[in-house]
């Protein structure tokens, strides 16, 4: 592959974008949104500091290229990469565009967080050129990609995707089975479900919360997987605990009051300045520099252990 179209330039369309083109791939962005085009340029500068601080030097011959349509996004395109917002009767909406644009021979791919890809491959005249490609956020950071085949991807497809993100130098994971939320999410969705509810029950503070899974599971998970921390902690061990407290915890299946009522009041988090806590803009851009020192510290240690 050589040229590769990331539409939607969200939250996770720049760091994507900007990370392939490290790839020596030429790369066509392109948003409904002319305010989050300008979003990105603006964003590229800083993403590609982080990306020179982890040490991942440019291949010869990639760049972002900014297209002013759809049309020319996708023109000449070996992959697309959709990143539009997680409802499927908007991506639904760009696959019909896309699909009058594109060849047949075309892959085309969704980064979508957990909507089941089988749903998703309906909407394109090719199916079998369609399949789940997740990055996890921030992109250009974090070096896992989830691979997921829907009921009608072509093994090609995905092999030529798992192909891609190797020669990049970052992971795929190839997930079996194409369920809901696939499963850094459902992993994700389970802690959060269990955090929000014992904050909620007055057990803990959310700071106190934070502290505890950051510097406890989140600490140990880094290094060691949860399938290894069994062994690391023994089965009889888990079977013995598991028996009784599995029986506490959340199984609510609706979303908690606690959440609820913060997005009825547009209480949203960073980007609208509160959610579970409050931030000055300055304050976000604080954090979001701090994280981002962080991780690239956490990963590069992960490396090392690796032997990379």
């Amino acid at each position: 592959m050589k040229h590769i179209a990331v539409i939607g330039l969200g939250t996770m369309g720049p760091g994507i974008a900007q990370r392939l083109a490290r790839g020596g791939l030429v790369v066509s962005a392109f948003d409904m949104e002319t305010a989050q085009i300008d979003k990105a340029k603006a964003a590229l500068p800083l993403i590609n500091d982080v990306l020179d601080k982890l040490g991942i030097a440019p291949k010869p011959g990639g760049e972002v290229r900014f297209a002013a349509s759809l049309a020319e996004a996708v023109k000449d395109a070996d992959l697309i990469i959709e990143n539009v917002p997680e409802r499927i009767e908007v991506k639904a909406e760009v696959y019909r565009a896309i699909d009058r644009l594109i060849g047949a021979e075309t892959l085309v791919v969704s980064d979508t967080s957990g909507i089941p890809i089988s749903k998703l491959q309906e909407h394109l005249s090719n199916p079998e050129r369609f399949c789940g490609m997740h990055w996890s956020n921030p992109p250009h950071i974090i070096p896992m990609i989830e691979v997921i085949s829907g009921a009608k991807t072509a093994p090609e497809t995905a092999k030529a995707i798992v192909d891609l993100i190797e020669s990049l130098g970052l992971l795929p994971v190839v997930i079996n089975k194409d369920v809901a939320g696939f499963v850094e999410n459902r992993i994700l969705y389970a802690l959060l479900r269990e955090a929000i509810d014992l904050v909620e029950e007055g057990v803990i503070a959310p700071e106190a919360l934070d502290t505890c899974v950051s510097w406890g599971i989140g600490y140990k998970l880094s290094v060691i997987g949860p399938m290894a921390l069994l062994d690391v902690a023994g089965l009889d061990i888990y079977h013995s605990v598991a028996s009784f407290l599995n029986q506490e915890l959340s199984t609510r299946a609706d979303i908690a009051p606690f959440i609820t009522k913060r997005v009825q009041e547009k209480r949203l988090g960073l980007k609208t300045g509160s959610g579970v806590y409050a931030y000055t803009p300055e304050r976000g851009k604080e954090l979001a520099a701090e994280r981002a020192r962080k991780l690239v510290a956490v990963r590069r240690a992960l490396e090392e252990k690796d032997g990379k």
